[in-house]
């Protein structure tokens, strides 16, 4: 909302107010990829900042408190309720209680005025919870060095701790600073996929964080997707949740109603191995779990394949058709022929496909589908948190300079941008993704259960080979369930994975979304970096911070993944050691952060005025300064 002015003076004062604003140091963002539903390492490396919070604490206390005291002040901050209840335990006389108190009060006030210095008074006004705004700026702004108001400042601590409200004050000024350590967050992809609470990464973000961006990943794709109506996607998510023992997600979290999908399953499916369900954990699945969620993994991958059958029938420009197998299949469904060549088919499940008619869904299929995807749309809280991601997210973002993109940018061999033509229009390079971003905003606005060109487009996002958040020639999830021959499992990778390293292919990509190369990076999620590969790449213009936070992507990576800070300096790649439990993490105080590695300093430290915010502050003031001459 603009501000309205009544006269020239208040002009000038905004000009005045803009103009300094202009001079203060860029704030920090924060860049996390591929999070996969793994909320508890999600929201510790958001309590610490990405190691920013334990940084700024050394920098002010080195000298005032040992490294250990350090650490608990650290772990204080990012878990006030749990850490406060270990400190009080651990005091018998009141008087020492107190004296904690205080000089937990002091040391807080500290740290939050050292975490506020970049900030104007207003933007950590509305950091602070509101309870505690009058009380949190007495402190903050009080001057050290003036004896005379040193009693009302003891007074003021003295009534916190006797009024009760120590614990509150100390948990909201925790909160306050974990909000200010990181100025933006850049979330680059896939919130979603096999973790158990993508639902409370949604629900933390909402109500506890401040600036933020998406840019989707390919599994944020099938939760959009499912929610604007396509059956595609949900067959996919639900499927993969089945694989991943994660159906309870669906059912306490989104209130979807599974029960006749399992009845379905268990009537029509017998167990067999390859559809045995996945721990990432190593814990023991519950035998009606496993069950659960092996019958029921069979019937609604057969439900995709055939939907993926009448999709791709339905669009030749997609060009998949190798991804129709069921009418491959020998008349006995004991094999299969694939390129000329015969397959054995191990783990069948093929009863209710039609030899005459491979892809037509049966009455109770096409029946459960339709009550399924209605529970989808009609979903509440669904609803909610993907209009959240939607209205605070991007198939790419120009951020400051730097481009952000989750997957890849489809090419050819040779770096140039491959060209996709679709309903009789062609698009490459950025067109192609403001194409997949429009369509997917209006089917997202216009939920339609229906067979439409943007319903399966959608999917296309999905699966596709020309899909910047697939990036491969072909999603090989038929052959891994049913044929042993692992060269037919392999998914070949679109070449930007490989071009990738190089410098002159980074400045072409830069140049294409309107960015200088001289100045930019490019920020890439998706892919973990195997161990001993470098995630820095292109002579320091591209850097790859897939989270890694998946388990099982640890053995890949050797580490929990990287994180990406960006502040006034220049940039920082954070290197996390893999994180266990919440629980472990607070009774050990064990930090996730292994390593801090500057990769790039600036020359002459940013300001407000360096950003692109800095550029819209500039034209408002343009726009003032104009209003004065009048």
């Amino acid at each position: 909302m603009k501000k309205i002015f009544t006269n020239d003076n208040e002009i000038k004062s905004e000009i005045i107010n803009l103009s300094a604003i202009l001079n203060l140091p860029k704030g920090t963002e924060a860049f996390v990829s591929d999070i996969h539903g793994e909320y508890d390492e999600f929201a510790h490396i958001l309590r610490n900042g990405s190691g920013n919070t334990r940084q700024k604490i050394s920098e002010l206390f080195t000298g005032k408190l040992t490294n250990d005291r350090q650490k608990k002040f650290a772990f204080l901050i990012y878990y006030p309720s749990e850490i406060l209840k270990q400190s009080k335990d651990s005091f018998t006389n009141e008087a020492d209680l107190d004296q904690w108190y205080f000089d937990v009060f002091n040391q807080l006030i500290d740290m939050l005025r050292y975490t506020s210095i970049k900030y104007t008074r207003s933007k950590v006004r509305k950091a602070i919870k509101s309870d505690f705004v009058y009380i949190t700026e007495e402190l903050l702004y009080a001057d050290q060095n003036d004896l005379t108001k040193r009693n009302y400042y003891r007074e003021v601590m003295d009534n916190i701790v006797k009024l009760g409200m120590a614990d509150q004050f100390i948990i909201s000024t925790c909160h306050t600073i974990q909000r200010l350590v990181v100025d933006h967050l850049h979330i680059i992809g896939d919130v979603f996929d096999r973790g158990p609470h993508p639902d409370l990464i949604m629900d933390h973000l909402m109500n506890r964080w401040g600036s933020l961006d998406f840019q989707w990943g390919n599994h944020d794709i099938l939760w959009i997707g499912s929610s604007a109506g396509s059956k595609l996607c949900m067959a996919n998510l639900i499927r993969i949740s089945a694989r991943y023992n994660n159906l309870k997600l669906l059912t306490n979290s989104y209130d979807i109603d599974l029960r006749a999908l399992q009845d379905f399953a268990e009537a029509n499916y017998q167990p067999l191995p390859v559809f045995s369900p996945r721990s990432d954990t190593g814990e023991k699945i519950p035998d009606d779990d496993a069950l659960y969620d092996n019958t029921v993994q069979q019937a609604i991958a057969i439900m995709q394949f055939k939907l993926e059958g009448q999709a791709i029938k339905r669009h030749p420009d997609f060009e998949m058709g190798n991804r129709m197998l069921l009418h491959k299949l020998s008349p006995d469904r004991k094999s299969i022929e694939i390129g000329g060549e015969t397959y054995p088919i191990t783990n069948g499940c093929f009863q209710l496909v039609d030899p005459d008619d491979p892809y037509k869904l049966t009455a109770k299929e096409s029946d459960l589908l339709d009550d399924l995807i209605r529970q989808f749309i009609d979903s509440p809280k669904l609803r909610y948190h993907m209009s959240f991601m939607m209205n605070n997210g991007s198939m790419y973002l120009n951020y400051n300079g730097n481009l952000l993109l989750h997957g890849c940018v489809p090419v050819n061999e040779d770096g140039t941008m491959q060209k996709w033509t679709v309903d009789g229009n062609t698009y490459s390079g950025k067109s192609l993704f403001d194409f997949f971003e429009s369509t997917l905003k209006e089917g997202f606005q216009n939920p339609n259960t229906e067979e439409s060109l943007d319903s399966d487009i959608i999917w296309y996002l999905w699966t596709g080979k020309l899909s910047p958040l697939f990036g491969k020639a072909a999603m090989t999830t038929f052959e891994r369930y049913f044929i042993e021959n692992k060269d037919l499992h392999k998914e070949v990778k679109n070449p930007y994975y490989s071009l990738r390293k190089e410098e002159w292919f980074a400045d072409e990509l830069l140049k294409e979304f309107g960015l200088n190369p001289e100045e930019g990076h490019i920020i890439n999620g998706h892919t973990p970096v195997k161990l001993g590969h470098s995630p820095i790449m292109a002579n320091r213009k591209i850097f790859v911070i897939d989270g890694g936070m998946s388990k099982p992507y640890h053995k890949t990576t050797g580490i929990g993944g990287y994180t990406l800070l960006s502040n006034s300096f220049g940039f920082q790649l954070v290197t996390h050691e893999p994180f266990t439990t919440r629980a472990k993490a607070i009774a050990d105080m064990t930090d996730v952060v292994s390593t801090k590695r500057v990769i790039e300093q600036s020359a002459k430290r940013k300001t407000v005025g360096d950003t692109d915010n800095g550029v819209f502050i500039k034209r408002h003031i343009a726009e003032l300064q104009a209003r004065l001459g009048n």
